[in-house]
């Protein structure tokens, strides 16, 4: 498959999922970035900026499985994964799939459930696969997690750890739309309060698995210069200098960094990276992955801020 295919097909995504999904053109690229590069999504965001619409609208434009978990206190390892139960017409222990089992996942909430649950998504994010009673099963090949998180609402939530941020490919900030979008959103949803049915809404795939998995390997097979390389890298050794920083983006970050500047090469109808698309997703892929000194925060100093100021610095090459 070649890039102009590729990218053909991901703008069609794209439109439909703005038909549905008024002013976050920015969002849905970002989604589009991590589905190709082979990753997942977390998206920060209040209530109602329609995070789980998008993950729905998604999954029906690719003909892929859609399942939701919504995150609890109460929520248990088991709820998230299943179960062994035992079979006694079978005489034997048969799996009972949890709601992991699926193509495209929505974590709802995800903060809202304790870290021993919040784990158990650690080995499918990573490996794609389950493991129950020492038997591993796969999750298949086009498994994408999409995460939300409230950033207001911070009673009863347990803040996600470093070592489950960083299997996230990118950290979405989603904002209000424009005042003209929100406009449009309002006329186009507002006859009724509940959630628009995807049915009503006659949204046809445009994809599917197969051109799927093509559309990955053609991002994996893209040319990345030794320059733009070491652009990467040098952008990541720089976050571990900053006094701001207590520990900067890993080596695992600078490759994550330089997979997903391949999704936007693609995006923008090219077979080759440049610096300018490392700059794209630099703040979304890294930032989350930094850890603020105390003096930092007391200067009221973010992560996003100290990592745009590095991307101004950092030479780039030409």
């Amino acid at each position: 498959m070649d890039v102009v295919e590729v990218r053909d097909r991901a703008r069609a995504l794209r439109e439909q999922c703005e038909r549905v999904v008024v002013g976050q053109g920015r969002i849905i690229d970002q989604l589009l970035v991590a589905l190709l590069a082979d990753g997942h999504v977390l998206l920060e965001g209040v209530p109602g900026t329609a995070k789980t619409l998008l993950a729905r609208v998604f999954a029906a434009g690719l003909k892929l499985t859609w399942r939701r978990i919504q995150f609890t206190p109460d929520l248990m390892p088991g709820d998230v994964l299943g179960t062994n139960l035992f079979d006694f017409n079978a005489n034997r222990f048969v799996l009972t799939p949890g709601p992991i089992f699926t193509q495209v996942l929505l974590a709802d909430e995800i903060n809202r459930a304790p870290p021993k649950t919040q784990a158990a998504l650690l080995e499918a994010m990573q490996e794609r696969s389950v493991t129950l009673d020492g038997t591993t099963h796969s999750l298949g090949g086009a498994f994408f997690v999409v995460a939300t998180q409230n950033p207001v609402e911070q009673e009863g939530t347990y803040p996600l750890p470093e070592a489950q941020l960083d299997r996230f490919l990118l950290k979405v900030k989603v904002s209000y739309p424009a005042r003209d979008d929100e406009r449009a959103l309002v006329r186009a949803h507002g006859r009724t309060a509940a959630t628009p049915s995807l049915d009503g809404l006659k949204l046809a795939p445009v994809a599917d698995e197969a051109w799927l998995v093509a559309a990955r390997q053609t991002v994996g097979s893209l040319t990345v210069s030794d320059e733009v390389l070491d652009y990467a890298v040098d952008l990541a050794r720089a976050t571990r200098e900053q006094q701001s920083l207590l520990c900067g983006a890993s080596p695992r970050a600078a490759a994550m960094l330089t997979a997903a500047a391949r999704a936007v090469a693609v995006l923008r109808g090219r077979d080759f990276v440049t610096p300018d698309d490392i700059k794209t997703v630099a703040v979304p892929c890294l930032a989350h992955r930094l850890v603020l000194a105390p003096a930092a925060e007391l200067e009221g100093l973010t992560a996003e801020s100290v990592l745009t100021r590095l991307i101004e610095t950092v030479a780039a090459p030409r």
